[in-house]
């Protein structure tokens, strides 16, 4: 019922990108912040809220980061990736966890599960990837079937790249000229394990995941001279996730699911003055550990009426080898009930999330906040076996602050507030099959959407302009509009399938009247924004093209010339061919990214690679 965008893993193979946060440029609605190459931070924004107000979950349980409550989508691999959805507002389903309704927007990363031809036992796929930028990446996946109803899977892949890729800017005296990105290097190795039950009432999963990864940051280009971009900032991370689920369906009305998880995250930063005498000496260690528990009850009751109850509780604990660091720890209790009306013209799910959250630190006293969050989500046919549905949602919802708005030394406010958001959608999708013509599918979505973001929790100057504070200061109005369209056309072997998508936004700063900037569009958030791609299925090749187009911004709320940012767009292509040898099977890959190697930044002073290639093959038996 709720606006969705989907990608299964044919899409995500065609489009030929590296990782989950290049995948998401294609969804309308959403923007990736992009500090540069392979090794920059990359965050995703649904329709302006900011990355904070995204709930990523990875096999149906949220991943976390109390400390700053940033999730980097290019640690994520597409190798392992079996679909990739946004969903706004929230998943319309009542079977889910107390997470799941608890952000503005939902970013879902499913990841692979095994699946055998008839008489076989195990599925074998290594892959190899080459390119620019020094650019290796071998991967493995290995899938067992331990017995008929149990499986086993194990993937691995290693990533390095230089990072080191040209682009021009323009000096001080209006000269353009050229430079070398330096300090873009990654060496990141990612490990799974997954376990696969299932019985005729019930699934159960258990997954391993390891990250570890050392990486540089290339910083900003500030400087006006070539050659001097020579920021050193290194990090290093390691990530431990262990989490399993059950979901038993017995006969009859009752079902119930089961999620848990243990996470460790391990952050290592490093900035010397020695190197680069534009910073303060940093080199500090975060520890982070997550407990999360969630049971998830649904009960089906007569003529399509459904009730369930959810309750979630999770546990985070920070240290720190900083001087003065607070050791705080946040422990939450968030319980869902929700509701469900579904007949066949029409279906409607209300939901209250309740949240009761206590922080604490090593000096001081527990806090202790409350807040119940109520949605609503309806979707109605006017005519049955027409493919037309309306659809609308209302939500409010909120956002704790992070471990570090609270605590972190000299800029922490332990009086901080939630950030709200209230959401209004109204919209409608049309999808038709057909059989005898060549348009064989054809779906249509529009959404018109009003958000509005207060309390917004901002950095601050104090009376010493070398010591900024965490304030609720901000005040955001958001209009939008999201369309997109998708088609599968057969012509006798061949198959196409286009698809297309466009952005508008208005997100005004309302916070203060008397403001000269007053109503200026937010940071960063494209009046206009689309994409377009085709796939394309022929006998053993598939082709691919697709193209970006992200319009004029700002980088600050003064909509001045001084602050403008040019648009930017993108023609990527893929082509691949398959070779079937007895039971072997081989796959070749090649990716040209920045075809017309255009110039240009996500975030200023940031630049982008230009034209680069990648080259894989996959060898599967």
């Amino acid at each position: 019922m709720a606006p969705s965008q989907l990608l299964t893993r044919g899409e995500l193979t065609r489009l030929g990108a590296l990782s989950v946060a290049d995948v998401l440029r294609y969804y309308s609605g959403v923007q990736i912040k992009d500090y540069g190459g392979i090794g920059g931070l990359k965050t995703i924004n649904v329709r302006s809220m900011g990355s904070h107000h995204v709930g990523v979950f990875y096999d149906g349980v949220q991943l976390g980061n109390a400390q700053n409550g940033i999730i980097d989508l290019g640690r994520f691999s597409l190798e392992n990736m079996e679909t990739i959805s946004v969903y706004n507002g929230q998943k319309s389903q009542l079977l889910q966890s107390a997470r799941d309704y608890a952000s503005s927007s939902a970013l879902y990363l499913r990841s692979r599960r095994p699946s055998f031809d008839l008489g076989r036992q195990h599925n074998i796929n290594v892959g190899l990837r080459v390119g620019s930028f020094h650019t290796i990446n071998p991967s493995l996946l290995w899938e067992h079937r331990l017995s008929p109803r149990t499986d086993l899977s194990l993937s691995g892949e290693y990533l390095y790249t230089s990072g080191q890729y040209p682009f021009r800017y323009r000096r001080k005296d209006g000269y353009d000229t050229t430079a070398l990105r330096h300090n873009g290097d990654v060496r990141a190795l990612r490990t799974e394990l997954g376990l696969y039950h299932h019985r005729s009432h019930g699934r159960y999963t258990g997954k391993l995941y390891l990250y570890n990864s050392e990486r540089g940051y290339p910083g900003a280009v500030v400087r006006e001279e070539p050659g001097l971009f020579r920021n050193q900032d290194r990090q290093w991370d390691t990530n431990l996730l262990v989490q399993g689920s059950m979901q038993y369906e017995p006969k009859g009305r009752y079902q119930i699911q089961v999620l848990g998880k243990y996470a460790y995250d391990y952050l290592h930063y490093i900035s010397d003055p020695r190197l680069d005498g534009s910073t303060m000496y940093i080199d500090n260690r975060y520890h982070q550990h997550e407990a999360y528990l969630s049971v998830a009850q649904l009960i089906t009751l007569d003529q399509g009426w459904g009730l369930a109850l959810s309750t979630d509780a999770q546990y985070n604990a920070v240290r720190a080898d900083l001087t003065d660091f607070a050791y705080p720890h946040r422990a939450q209790l968030l319980s869902a009930l929700s509701g469900s009306y579904s007949s066949p013209q029409l279906s409607i799910q209300t939901s209250l999330l309740h949240t009761l959250v206590r922080d604490a630190t090593k000096h001081d006293a527990p806090q202790w906040r409350s807040i119940v969050s109520p949605s609503i989500v309806a979707s109605w046919q006017p005519w049955v076996n027409r493919g037309l549905s309306l659809r609308a949602f209302y939500k409010h919802i909120f956002r704790l602050p992070t471990l570090s708005d609270l605590y972190y030394t000299f800029i922490g406010n332990k009086l901080l507030n939630p950030e709200y958001t209230v959401q209004y959608n109204v919209g409608a999708v049309w999808r038709r099959s057909y059989t005898s013509t060549p348009l064989r599918t054809l779906e249509l979505q529009a959404d018109a959407y009003y958000n509005r973001v207060r309390d917004k929790i901002v950095a601050m100057p104090t009376s010493n302009q070398f010591r900024w504070t965490m304030l609720n200061f901000g005040l955001v109005d958001i209009v939008g509009l999201d369309l997109s369209a998708s088609a599968t056309i057969q012509l006798a072997s061949l198959r196409l399938m286009p698809r297309l998508s466009y952005t508008y936004q208005q997100a005004s700063e309302h916070t203060d009247t008397t403001s000269p900037w007053y109503g200026g569009q937010i940071p960063y958030v494209p009046w206009h924004a689309g994409s377009v791609t085709v796939g394309t299925d022929w006998q053993r090749w598939v082709w691919s093209y697709s193209f970006i187009y992200t319009g004029e911004r700002y980088h600050s709320v003064a909509n001045l010339q001084e602050f403008h940012i040019q648009p930017w767009y993108t023609h990527d292509l893929s082509l691949s061919y398959t070779w079937q040898l007895s039971s072997l099977k081989l796959v070749g890959t090649l990716e040209v990214n920045n075809l017309l190697n255009q110039q240009y930044e996500v975030v200023k002073s940031y630049p982008m690679p230009g034209t680069n290639f990648r080259l894989k093959l996959n060898a599967i038996f």
